[in-house]
């Protein structure tokens, strides 16, 4: 079996570090993230044929002005078009991956 050894200034640091990871979280806690930052242009650059989220939905034709705009469009309807337009399987999952990739960059992951 194998072992670990831990002195005294690694564990210090390794407290330091999940102490700023906490405060981090503690500070995303609750707030809001727009889709530009979240589908930020690396995201789509890497995921879809185009550069920004405003246009991925104006290439599916799709007319957002106001976040009311995008919930209405149908779940279902959305799913085709990401699963047609994206390298995911469903909106779930893109907005999963987006969201995954975000928190990393915050928490320096």
């Amino acid at each position: 079996m194998s072992s670990f050894k831990f002195d005294k200034s690694g564990i210090d640091n390794l407290i330091k570090d999940l102490d700023s990871c906490a405060d981090k979280v503690k500070s995303l806690d609750g707030s809001s993230v727009s889709f530009d930052v979240l589908f930020n242009n690396r995201f789509m650059e890497s995921h879809t044929n185009v550069s920004t989220f405003e246009e991925f939905l104006a290439k599916g034709n799709f007319n957002v002005e106001t976040e009311e705009d995008f919930e209405s469009i149908p779940d279902d309807l959305f799913d085709v078009y990401v699963q047609s337009s994206t390298d995911f399987s469903s909106w779930e999952e893109m907005l999963d991956a987006a969201t995954d990739l975000y928190l990393d960059d915050q928490l320096d992951f």
